[in-house]
């Protein structure tokens, strides 16, 4: 075991060399945590309008129109273009007699109950109505497309249908008159110079009731002036046709299954506001080289005297 030094007595302690001061240690900065990548949204793609079909000009053809069930009523097309076949008869034909009007004529049972309180109404103000032509068959439009043939020659096509092509073969076409009166295209326009044609022109559409063929129309209708010819589309197409201020065939033309988007779905215009594009109206109307010409040159007397 090793002796331990001894000090002599007296002498004083050595005191011990302090210990060398510890240079401070910097701070460790924590390491700035690096932000995740913020995703840039991809904006949402907002779907381009499907443009409206445009209406064709008025032709001369035989086109079997694509919606002839009976229930399609409402959006059956016929127009210089389109027709129906020979065979096609409304099932549900009835007396116009059920709504109060003179017998001899029929219309689809379906009409009825608009027809009765329009003609109700329609007394009331004053402007009491009576049936002139309502459905005709093919054979009996034939009849008739040959007696204006006769008549006006090559010009008849203007304002008498061609069988299969009336309207009135749909059993939803109605001419009116005024009751006791003289037959409509007696006056320069039944629509003004009478009571019944002015009340018909103002509330028809109340009613279900359209006028097919309106004045100053023939380039989008095909035919001539009609004031008196209606046709029965029911109350809420006939208040978006009023409301879009289109003529009927311009507003059938979209609903037509090749002017859709998919063959089941009706096209993107809902009811009461959305029309054809602005140019819908055709430059043209041919048939066997003829032009709009023949369609503006009408005197007043067979433009409001034809029978469609």
């Amino acid at each position: 075991m090793a002796a331990t030094p001894k000090t002599a007595p007296g002498t004083p302690a050595v005191p011990a060399a302090p210990a060398a001061p510890v240079a401070p240690v910097a701070p460790v900065a924590a390491p700035t945590p690096t932000p995740a990548p913020t995703a840039t949204p991809t904006p949402a793609m907002t779907p381009s309008p499907t443009p409206a079909p445009r209406l064709p000009a008025c032709t001369y053809a035989d086109v079997s129109t694509p919606l002839t069930a009976y229930g399609d009523w409402a959006l059956t097309l016929l127009d210089t273009t389109y027709r129906v076949t020979k065979s096609y008869v409304p099932p549900d034909l009835v007396n116009t007699t059920r709504a109060g009007l003179g017998g001899g004529n029929l219309v689809r049972a379906l009409v009825i109950p608009d027809l009765a309180a329009m003609a109700r109404a329609a007394a009331a103000a004053g402007a009491p109505l009576a049936i002139l032509s309502a459905y005709r068959s093919y054979t009996s439009q034939q009849a008739t497309y040959a007696k204006w043939r006769r008549i006006l020659g090559p010009s008849a096509p203007l304002g008498s249908a061609r069988p299969g092509h009336s309207e009135h073969q749909l059993g939803l076409a109605i001419d009116f008159e005024s009751k006791g009166g003289p037959i409509p295209w007696t006056y320069f326009d039944w629509s003004r110079d009478t009571s019944a044609g002015r009340w018909l022109a103002a509330k028809a559409w109340q009613y279900g009731f359209v006028m097919s063929y309106p004045v100053n129309k023939t380039k989008v209708t095909c035919y001539g002036y009609e004031p008196w010819h209606y046709r029965y589309v029911g109350r809420a197409e006939a208040s978006a046709i009023h409301a879009s201020r289109l003529t009927p065939r311009q507003w059938l033309w979209p609903w037509q299954p090749q002017n859709r988007s998919k063959p089941s779905a009706r096209p993107p215009m809902p009811l009461g506001g959305r029309g054809l594009a602005p140019d819908h109206a055709p430059a043209q109307v041919t048939r066997a080289g003829r032009g709009a010409e023949e369609f503006e040159n009408l005197k007043p007397s067979m433009d409001t005297g034809l029978r469609v």
